[in-house]
Parts: C-alpha cells; sequence; structure tokens
C-alpha cells in the first residue's frame, strides 16, 4: 500500500469515532451494530459485552465487515471506508488497558463527565485487524472506490 494511501485512511479513521460492524450469527445471517471505536494505525478496537452477541458470533467466526463514514447533505461529499477484517479478544492486559485509555481521547466531550471506565476484566476487547480495505470518495465521481488488499503486517504499526 502506498504511503498516500495510508495516509489518507488513517486520515479518516481519525476523522470518525464510530463504526457499523457485521458479524455472523450461529443461523449464518449477518448480524450489523454500531459500535464506538479508537485506532492506533491500522489496528481498530472496539468494546463490547462479553455476553453480548457480537463477542459470542466473533467466538465462532472472527471474520467481520465494517464500515466508517459520516452522514452529509452533499451527495457528491460522500467518503468513507469499507473493511473486510478479522477481529480478536485482546488477552494481553497491558494492551486492553492501552485500549480503554484511548477511548476518552476519542470522546474528549466526555471528559466533562465523571463516566467510570471498565476495567478489561468487566468488557471484551476485540482488535480488528483489515485485509481488505475499500476507500471510498465521491469527490472523484459518483460511487468511486479504491480497493486495498494488506498483506503486510508492518501496515499495522503505528
Amino acid at each position: 500500500m502506498k504511503e498516500h494511501v495510508k495516509e489518507k485512511i488513517l486520515s479518516l479513521l481519525d476523522q470518525h469515532r464510530i463504526m457499523s460492524i457485521a458479524t455472523l450469527r450461529s443461523d449464518g445471517w449477518p448480524q450489523a451494530t454500531t459500535v464506538g471505536y479508537v485506532s492506533d494505525g491500522l489496528t481498530l478496537y472496539f468494546l463490547c459485552g462479553p455476553q453480548s452477541q457480537k463477542a459470542a458470533n466473533l467466538a465462532r467466526d472472527d471474520r467481520v465487515s465494517l464500515t466508517i463514514d459520516h452522514d452529509t447533505p452533499d451527495l457528491m461529499a460522500i467518503t468513507g471506508l469499507s473493511m473486510a477484517a478479522h477481529a480478536q479478544v485482546v488477552t494481553d492486559r497491558a494492551e486492553a488497558e492501552k485500549v480503554l485509555r484511548m477511548l476518552p481521547l476519542k470522546y474528549p466531550d466526555v471528559h466533562a463527565l465523571p463516566l467510570p471506565m471498565p476495567s478489561p476484566d468487566e468488557v471484551r476487547i476485540f482488535r480488528v485487524r483489515p485485509t481488505v480495505i475499500s476507500v471510498l470518495d465521491y469527490t472523484q465521481g459518483f460511487g468511486h472506490t479504491d480497493l486495498y488488499t494488506c498483506d503486510s503486517p508492518s501496515l499495522f504499526q503505528s
């Protein structure tokens, strides 16, 4: 992946705070939900309840599809990301604590409210690493997308 493409993707990841993520239910149907996320390079992280449907789905099959975008009144200003990825539970305590420290930084307005952050033992934290990234950019034409594969582990280092 060329450096300018990676920078464009990282910029879109930094501009947004929520993503829609689809997992596969036990009956084979996809389940899409909206979650907050943080990113470290091209690696994304999200939290969910240990007993949630997402956690159960991902315990069976770690494949996910996700989108990151925003609403805009101008159809030709649509930009965003779509990814095929694998999501694994973060089991390393230091990595989990790092993610929990990153989350409030993505939501600076929350600092004014005394919201307690969960401990790593109270939530499931998933590390999401894309295998394919589609960059959607209607400013280059209706429906314009560029497709990239993520075949190098060095892409995930920040």
